[in-house]
């Protein structure tokens, strides 16, 4: 998998958050590059979504910056960053469980829509139909690359856990984000629902030109399709760099993999043989 070299499209900046006494995050920073598939991991309560949080906008940190492709957006509104280019997706599903996968889909291009009530008047003389065709025949193409044809008029919310992750998937993608969050994307998934979400990750990388951000758990996913990994414990970075760096790094396997430190044993002393 090919990454650009062309600089950070993100950086977090000595990103620290509390929450009144609970420091959640502590002097975080790190970089993902353009066009790189990007994992934060470490065990539960290390504040991996709170970093995602922060850089969605969902958080605001208590000291640091956070900046997209080279602008500071520590202060920018959630609904700005998504205008900019960061699109997301949900541990925890949140979807429109009442409308169908293609009305779903479609709310995820309401940035991309006109605005304004003259100019929209104006423009909806000759504009409209053309629009609604151009922005339809995107959402088919993110329909027809998730594999989800099949169920572009079901209801979401009556569909299986694993295609409702494809959908909000689907929902993100319709943003057509520069960088895209998943947060979990592999959790509650069977090994073939899981093999099918990776094989999507990578072609949304590397057809799509997307880069990714992504919290997961499951390290075998983490190590097959990161470029780099970044390690948080506690709320502080242990660890960042290649996959394979990272997992041969002792503080991760002891924080991550719950790994002893080794314990080195002096030899024993030799002793006379006993006569018989």
């Amino acid at each position: 998998m090919a990454v650009a070299e062309d600089g950070p499209v993100l950086e977090a900046v000595g990103v620290s958050l509390r929450f009144g006494g609970v420091r959640a995050l502590t002097d975080v920073s790190f970089g993902v590059n353009r066009g790189e598939i990007f994992s934060i991991i470490g065990p539960n309560g290390a504040g991996k979504t709170s970093m995602v949080n922060c850089v969605s906008g969902r958080y605001r940190p208590t000291e640091g910056r956070i900046r997209f492709g080279g602008r500071d957006i520590t202060r920018l509104p959630t609904r700005k960053r998504a205008a900019i280019g960061i699109g997301r997706t949900f541990q925890n599903l949140a979807l429109f469980g009442h409308m169908t996968v293609l009305e779903n889909i479609m709310v995820g291009r309401h940035h991309l829509l006109r605005r304004g009530f003259l100019p929209g008047m104006l423009w909806w003389v000759g504009g409209a139909r053309r629009e609604e065709i151009a922005h339809r025949r995107e959402v088919e193409e993110i329909i027809d690359f998730l594999e989800i044809q099949h169920v572009r008029k079901a209801v979401a919310g009556q569909l299986s856990y694993g295609l409702r992750k494809r959908v909000e998937l689907a929902r993100a993608m319709a943003l057509k984000p520069k960088l895209i969050l998943l947060d979990e994307p592999m959790a509650g998934m069977n090994l073939e629902e899981k093999e099918d979400m990776a094989r999507f990750i990578i072609d949304l990388n590397e057809e799509w030109g997307m880069t990714v951000l992504m919290i997961e758990h499951d390290m075998g996913v983490v190590m097959d399709i990161s470029h780099r990994v970044v390690v948080l414990d506690f709320g502080r970075k242990i660890a960042e760099g290649r996959p394979d760096e990272v997992l041969a790094d002792p503080h991760v396997r002891r924080a991550y993999l719950g790994e002893a430190d080794e314990v080195v044993q002096e030899p024993a002393e030799a002793t006379e043989p006993v006569a018989p």
